[in-house]
């Protein structure tokens, strides 16, 4: 009797939450996002044994983007990549891309070079098998609070550069817009004298907003991949104006990507 009940409050369970996914849009967005974080929790839980075998290496990226890559199909999300031969450069570089949510991952493991890891804020370290996964990824940490041993660590990447992705907003934007860019990744790739690769995702307000609760399926999202920008002669005073001089190229990009949506202001 009690394993009747159990069992027919278990389906109970799951046909409200059937119900739920099928006329609540509140509902399907917070089911996709805990899936969208689920997944990778899971997967972490997976890999970690795996990596710890393996050693900390960049290499082990690639099973991050093995276990990634089957997401877009699931979340319903089309990538469409434009200018993929610019990154068909032999040496390293850094790839400045902008950041809008946890969506970004899909589009950026999408694209993700061979040899290339990531520049992360320190936090990211205490996310459970999350933070083991990226550690043994290769993955660089700074404390965006601490000034002085975030210099030293984006020096001695400039050393031992590898190819390295950055979001140099430094947050997610959850929004139509481009946030200013923090300068760390600039002075590492002038520091490097390696190219600066930007990468502009079009605008996920179409299908995915914070402020209206919405996380849609069989949308499409364009990733263009814009040509290198040279840092050689540049010196730590052309930091600057080379900050601006990308932002503002990565910009223009994602409106004229995006702005077809009619979603930027």
């Amino acid at each position: 009797m009690v394993l009747s009940l159990g069992l027919v409050n278990i389906f109970l369970f799951f046909f409200a939450a059937f119900l739920l996914y099928c006329y609540s849009n509140i509902f399907r967005y917070y089911f996709r996002i805990h899936y969208l974080n689920g997944w990778m929790l899971l997967w972490s839980i997976v890999l970690v044994p795996v990596m710890v075998l393996r050693g900390r290496n960049v290499a082990n990226m690639r099973l991050l983007r093995l276990v990634m890559l089957p997401l877009k199909y699931i979340l319903g999300i089309k990538l469409n990549v434009r200018g993929a031969t610019n990154l068909n450069l032999k040496g390293p570089y850094v790839m400045v891309a902008n950041h809008q949510s946890n969506v970004d991952f899909l589009g950026m493991f999408q694209i993700l070079p061979d040899r290339c890891t990531l520049i992360v804020k320190k936090e990211i370290l205490y996310y459970f098998t999350i933070g083991m996964v990226t550690w043994l990824s290769g993955f660089i940490f700074i404390d965006r609070k601490n000034r002085d041993p975030t210099i030293k660590i984006m020096s001695e990447a400039a050393d031992t550069m590898l190819r390295l992705w950055i979001f140099p907003e430094g947050t997610r934007s959850y929004s139509s817009t481009i946030l200013p860019f923090k300068t760390g990744a600039f002075h590492l790739a002038v520091k490097a004298q390696v190219p600066i690769i930007p990468v502009v995702m079009s605008c996920y307000l179409p299908f995915f907003n914070t402020k209206l609760n919405k996380f849609t399926t069989g949308r499409e999202v364009t990733i263009q991949i814009l040509p290198p920008i040279k840092t050689e002669g540049l010196s730590p005073s052309d930091v600057p104006e080379l900050t601006d001089r990308v932002r503002e190229t990565m910009i223009s990009t994602f409106h004229e990507l995006s702005g077809r949506f009619g979603y930027l202001k």
